[in-house]
């Protein structure tokens, strides 16, 4: 059986551009240390890239958060470089996301039904709890996990708060010291 490693969101807009943060950027080498980590140990790795269009300001998300974000093609859309250095030469599939949670990931995932699954990335209190919950929902005897580490929510309060969501959901939360 598969073992799957979910990067969710490593987008400039996140780290670096309109909804970046000094957390985001902090967590950087530890989720290019995991992917390496995991790819090294034949783990299938698989990316969430939040994708919005130009009329986002007009959509609900964008009226509740009226930040232009992750516009498919911008610079703003694309993977962090340090990202990218870390998947070079790796195969990956890609889930583009019009909203927290990606349904062909989901999808994605129950129809292979790999033995664990871990979700790294951001932002830990928005998309990354909803990825890992729909996973849980579909993947009964799976191991799901989270690495704290390799992951920053939209303040340390919020990112503590949905990794205590995620606990109570019986996913395991890790704090892996990356190297």
């Amino acid at each position: 059986m598969a073992k799957i490693l979910v990067i969710v969101d490593m987008q400039h807009d996140f780290i670096d551009g309109s909804l970046g943060s000094s957390d985001a950027q902090s967590i950087l080498p530890a989720v290019a240390s995991k992917i390496r980590q995991r790819v090294s140990d034949g783990w299938e790795v698989l990316i969430t890239l939040d994708t919005h269009g130009k009329d986002y300001l007009t959509t609900q998300e964008g009226q509740k958060l009226p930040v232009p974000h992750c516009i498919k093609g911008s610079w703003g859309w694309e993977l962090h470089p340090l990202v990218e250095e870390a998947l070079k030469g790796v195969p990956f599939r890609t889930f583009e996301k019009p909203t927290f949670g990606s349904e062909t990931l989901t999808a994605y995932l129950k129809e292979t039904q790999p033995e664990a699954v871990e979700f790294i990335g951001l932002c830990t209190d928005i998309c990354v709890v909803s990825n890992a919950i729909a996973a849980k929902m579909v993947l009964l005897d799976a191991q799901i996990s989270v690495d704290a580490s390799c992951c920053a929510g939209t303040s340390p309060a919020s990112h503590q708060a949905a990794l205590a969501t995620m606990a109570s959901c019986q996913i395991s939360i890790t704090q892996e010291v990356q190297s």
